[in-house]
């Protein structure tokens, strides 16, 4: 006989995780008690409970099996719910594992809104962004409810589960011999019945191949998560096509591979969206044709081009984008399969095409915005930084202009792997996600690119790198304000900037970062940025480079409402538009929001 929480700890080392991210309460005492002094896991105590879930996504991005965080209930179960949503909308399997009350103090369905202290219904909350969540009410359903929660973690779409424990439940004795097994059952076996890839479709895909002249592969985070970044590298050594990527999508090749062809959407590259708008073929790869990508218009996308979209989850196939050939499979099984059926393809002669997308990127440089007299261009730093960083490292980046100027501009290298909040867009994620994917991968560096705004939302847990010595590097892009919306409020709102610049307020960064341990560099100007770069690299443990940006810095190029992707503000002469094109432009239309 064992205590129940000392199996939950032996279950979670069997799953190869070596890290548990936490903020202790009460209702978690023995768990972490059940962890303390062993030598095959360690707990990693957080500042806030986002930041130890966030961490432990970042942990699991690295990993590729299984993240792992705990909280008490009531306010530290709820403080986990953006992380949770976070991996639930970008397909990272994460377990989270909550405090609760004993049941003898839960109110079930009784009317009342509370009887226990610090009482709250997670699962009930969480259940819309989660794979799967349970309140364990009986000690004898412990494996089968880890078994069930891990598998659901991990197969399919990936995604985050939750499992709620009461007191009296952790503390139970259980005999593990006893304990009944998720694996085997008939749940289990109707979970995981194979979905074999339609041989028909892999046929029509290859002679759609065969028969273009114009490709494009869209790469999704969906490659990533499928760990399917080899058959990729694959199907575009044998086919040549060439390969825009999405957000999410950018570490699924590396960027000085002849056919990557930048970052495509809203805030993309204006030659990628341009090589995207003319194909005649669009293979659209483990992505959700978020708005992001394809305009509020998704009827103008790819108008010119059949479009095959893949991907796991039949929920995403045809329900924002209308696509001549939706295909439901796993992306690796599916790209070996069609790699295998390309065996003796004879690889079309794409010359015209790579010429035509090198117009584009000649015509339509990456660095758009004017340069300022000695003020540093954010673009130009970006692409400075990635060519002072090295294969191998880790890029984690937080959510604000920053993202979208590191998603334009970072050349990522052979080995890097680039960690970003999508579909959730949560600022405050770079920090704490450095954190679990540097314990993930120790020896390996880690840059966390920030802003000012959304290094605040986590900035406590900058405690954790002079702590743990740990080998990451924080940019902080400082325009002293939130410059995303307020860039959106300047197109849209005439200018009145409440709450990004009017009630926003950013204090000496650097004074409070060597608080907490961390030495910082200053860089006012590019001359000022290398050598800032240059020291914090090479320095040992953590260190912090503050960017200073002025408050009009912008995005640019900017797709912005009603336009097709290839449209994007600045606004170039609709002359120029149409003899860029290849196909036929559209009408020019008014801007709405």
């Amino acid at each position: 006989m064992i205590k129940l929480s000392d199996y939950i700890i032996d279950f979670i080392v069997r799953e190869k995780v070596r890290h548990i991210f936490e903020m202790i309460g009460g209702m978690i005492t023995h768990l972490l008690d059940s962890a303390h002094g062993r030598k095959d896991i360690r707990c990693v105590s957080m500042h806030h409970e986002q930041a130890a879930a966030f961490a432990a996504e970042g942990y699991a991005r690295m990993n590729g099996r299984l993240g792992v965080a705990m909280a008490t209930s009531g306010p530290g179960a709820l403080n986990m719910l953006t992380p949770i949503g976070s991996c639930y909308f970008d397909s990272v399997p994460c377990l989270f594992i909550t405090g609760q009350v004993n049941t003898y103090e839960y109110k079930f369905d009784n009317p009342v809104r509370q009887i226990g202290f610090q009482e709250t219904d997670i699962v009930s909350v969480v259940r819309p962004i989660v794979k799967y969540a349970e309140l364990v009410r009986d000690p004898e359903d412990i494996r089968y409810c880890l078994e069930k929660a891990v598998f659901l973690a991990q197969s399919g779409r990936p995604g985050p589960v939750l499992l709620d424990l009461p007191m009296n439940v952790q503390r139970a004795k259980i005999d593990p011999k006893k304990l009944r097994s998720f694996y085997g059952s008939a749940e289990h076996k109707r979970l995981s019945a194979p979905r074999p890839v339609s041989a028909a479709a892999v046929s029509k895909i290859a002679a759609l191949i065969k028969a273009a002249r114009r490709p494009m592969i869209l790469a999704g985070g969906g490659l990533r998560t499928a760990g399917a970044t080899g058959e990729l590298e694959a199907l575009v050594k044998k086919t040549g096509i060439p390969v825009a990527c999405s957000l999410l999508g950018l570490d699924a090749i590396p960027h000085d591979n002849p056919a990557f062809s930048g970052m495509i959407g809203a805030y993309g590259n204006r030659y990628s969206n341009m090589a995207v708008a003319n194909c005649d073929l669009l293979l659209i790869l483990g992505s959700r044709l978020d708005t992001r990508q394809t305009g509020t218009r998704p009827e103008t996308f790819a108008r010119g081009a059949k479009k095959v979209h893949v991907d796991i989850d039949p929920n995403e196939l045809g329900g924002k984008l209308k696509t001549d050939l939706p295909v439901r499979a796993d992306l690796k099984v599916f790209l070996k399969q069609l790699n295998s059926g390309l065996q003796a393809f004879k690889k079309n002669d794409l010359t015209a095409w790579y010429r035509s997308i090198e117009v584009f990127r000649k015509k339509f440089p990456e660095v758009e915005t004017a340069e300022s007299g000695r003020a540093i261009n954010p673009n130009r730093f970006i692409g400075l930084l990635a060519e002072h960083s090295q294969e191998g490292d880790i890029i984690c980046v937080d959510v604000g202009q920053h993202q979208m100027w590191t998603g334009q501009s970072f050349r990522l290298k052979k080995g890097q792997r680039l960690l970003l909040s999508g579909g959730m867009g949560s600022m405050g994620f770079a920090l704490p996600a450095a954190i679990g994917a540097s314990l993930a991968c120790p020896g390996r560096r880690v840059l966390a690119i920030c802003g000012d705004g959304g290094l605040q939302v986590n900035i406590q847990d900058l405690d954790s790198l002079p702590v743990r010595n740990l080998p990451v590097k924080v940019i902080l892009m400082n325009n002293g304000c939130l410059g995303m919306v307020r860039q959106f409020q300047d197109i849209y709102f005439g200018g009145r900037r409440q709450s990004t610049l009017e009630g926003y307020h950013c204090p000496d960064l650097k004074r409070i970062v060597e608080a907490y341990g961390v030495p910082v560099r200053v860089a006012r100007t590019m001359a000022q940025a290398e050598a800032a770069l240059r020291g914090a690299l090479a320095a040992q443990g953590p260190a912090l480079v503050e960017v200073k940006l002025t408050p009009e810095t912008a995005v640019e190029p900017k797709l912005v409402v009603n336009r097709p992707i290839e449209d994007m503000s600045p606004h170039m002469p609709r002359r120029r538009l149409r003899e860029a094109m290849i196909i036929k432009p559209l009408p020019e239309t008014n801007e709405k929001f």
